[in-house]
């Protein structure tokens, strides 16, 4: 079973950024593509980024340009950047595999503030 531990949240004014990191748990990090999620307060769950294990890149429309998915599979982390913050990327960010298939970590909450 892997297990999933997000990082990195906060509280932001609009503009700023942060960075996200998810470290997973077991071996078969690196042939996996990863992804990051978000769910915003009375919404559902929604793909962010994702990122092969090749390095291969893919956004959701809203975040292109200002979002950066990267991994380390030496370190079995992934990482989002997040640059150009708005207050609509409010919300509690996950990491998973992509499609996700693995149990959900606890998230790490961002709040961006005008």
């Amino acid at each position: 079973q892997v297990q999933l531990v997000e990082s990195g949240g906060g509280l932001v004014q609009a503009g700023g950024s942060l960075r996200l990191s998810c470290v997973a748990s077991g071996s078969i990090f690196s042939i996996n593509t990863m992804g990051w999620y978000r769910q915003a307060p009375g919404k559902q769950r929604e793909w962010v980024a994702a990122i092969t294990s090749g390095g291969s890149t893919n956004y959701i429309d809203s975040v292109k340009g200002r979002f950066t998915i990267s991994r380390d599979n030496a370190k079995n982390t992934v990482y989002l950047q997040m640059n150009s913050l708005k207050p609509e990327d409010t919300a509690v960010y996950y990491c998973n595999s992509f499609l996700p298939r693995w149990g959900w970590g606890q998230g790490t909450q961002v709040t961006v503030s005008l």
